[in-house]
Formats: C-alpha cells, sequence, structure tokens
C-alpha cells in the first residue's frame, strides 16, 4: 500500500517525539552526575568531621585524667613528705625527753647519794679519799686537796674563809652532801668530788685547771 506524502512525514514525526519523551523521562529518573558526585564528599565531610570530634574528646579527656594524676601524685607526695617531718620531729622530741628524764633521774641519784646516811668509813683522809674516788680519778684528786688544805678537814682560808679539805667557799655548801660537813672527811671528800664533776666533768680535768689558775 502506498502512503501519501503527508502521511509518511506525519509519522516520522510522531515517533521522533515519542523518542524525545521516553529520553526525557529517564533523564529524570537518573540522578544527575552533578548532584551525585556533590553528595559523596558531603557524607564523607560529615563522617569525617564526626570522627576528629570524638578523637578530640578522646585527647581531652585522657589529658584530664593525666593531669589529675599528676595533682593526686604531688598530693600524696606531699603528704607523705608532711607524716615523714611530723615523723621526725615526735622522735627528736621523744629523744630529748628521754635525755632529759635520765638527767634528771642522774642529778636526782646524785643528791641521794650525797644526802644518804654516810658509809662506815674509815682510815685516814687520804685512806677514806681511795674508798669514794673511782681510782682513775683518785691521783688529781689527791694534788687538788694537797694543795688546798695538805689533807686537814679543820682547815680554814684565813683570807677567804673557804672550809675543809677541798676548801669550799662557803663551807656551809657543803652541807649538801651530810650535815656533819664541819668535821666529817668523807661528808668532804662527797661534796669535793661531786663539785669536780659538775663544774669541770672530772678531778683530772680540775687538776688540769688548778695548774692554770692555782684555784679551781
Amino acid at each position: 500500500m502506498q502512503l501519501s506524502h503527508a502521511r509518511r512525514n506525519s509519522l516520522i514525526t510522531g515517533v521522533a517525539t515519542l523518542v524525545v519523551a521516553s529520553a526525557a523521562t529517564a533523564a529524570l529518573a537518573i540522578p544527575q552526575a552533578g548532584n551525585g558526585t556533590e553528595a559523596a564528599p558531603v557524607a564523607a565531610v560529615s563522617v569525617d568531621g564526626t570522627l576528629v570530634a570524638e578523637q578530640g574528646q578522646a585527647d581531652t579527656a585522657a589529658a584530664g585524667a593525666a593531669e589529675q594524676a599528676a595533682q593526686e601524685a604531688q598530693a600524696k607526695a606531699e603528704a607523705d613528705a608532711a607524716a615523714q617531718a611530723q615523723a621526725e620531729a615526735q622522735a627528736q622530741a621523744d629523744a630529748k625527753a628521754k635525755a632529759d628524764a635520765e638527767a634528771a633521774a642522774s642529778r636526782s641519784q646524785e643528791r641521794q647519794d650525797l644526802n644518804s646516811a654516810p658509809a662506815a668509813y674509815s682510815g685516814t683522809p687520804q685512806q677514806i679519799a681511795a674508798q669514794i674516788v673511782p681510782a682513775g680519778q683518785l691521783q688529781c684528786f689527791s694534788n687538788i686537796v694537797f694543795r688546798e688544805s695538805s689533807w686537814n678537814p679543820l682547815a680554814v682560808n684565813a683570807s677567804s674563809g673557804a672550809y675543809g679539805l677541798v676548801q669550799a667557799l662557803p663551807g656551809s655548801k657543803m652541807a649538801s652532801a651530810g650535815a656533819d660537813w664541819r668535821t666529817n672527811p668523807a661528808t668532804q671528800i662527797k661534796w669535793g668530788l661531786n663539785y669536780m664533776n659538775t663544774r669541770y666533768g672530772s678531778p683530772c680535768a680540775a687538776w688540769s685547771f688548778w695548774q692554770s689558775h692555782h684555784w679551781y
């Protein structure tokens, strides 16, 4: 069958129109390349930003924990140092208290010895001194007494009034060793020994001083 020229042109135009419409519909259904390409980086930026924020929060928390641990360690060190200083101070105080107590007990014992009833000493003043004065200090003690009183328990210094074997000044000082200080050589020797120990440390130290000054 033969189509007229006009009819043929009409069919061609309709087909072309259909093809164009189908292409337009397909284009609308498919995401544009530009939009798809831009969306991916946005999602990526969003994910990366979240990770960076989380990492920053973790770093901040770690730094805070480290600082807190350092502060706690410093506080503990300071507390330990304070406790050690307090313990050392207490130990020193205890040692001083003990030393003071021992010194007080020693002085008390010396007073008791001086005030105790005289022992039954016998013999000459020199022999009595040998019974009272430690052996290592006896010669020094004897040197002083010999030069002070020639071993006379009743000796009196005419110019000063010093009295007895050890020339106590005044003689009444020797009453701390016994009420019979005027006549008892043992009482005078005990007092003289205590005086030399207290003032010089020993009879030999007192003798060294005497040699330089001719008094003690």
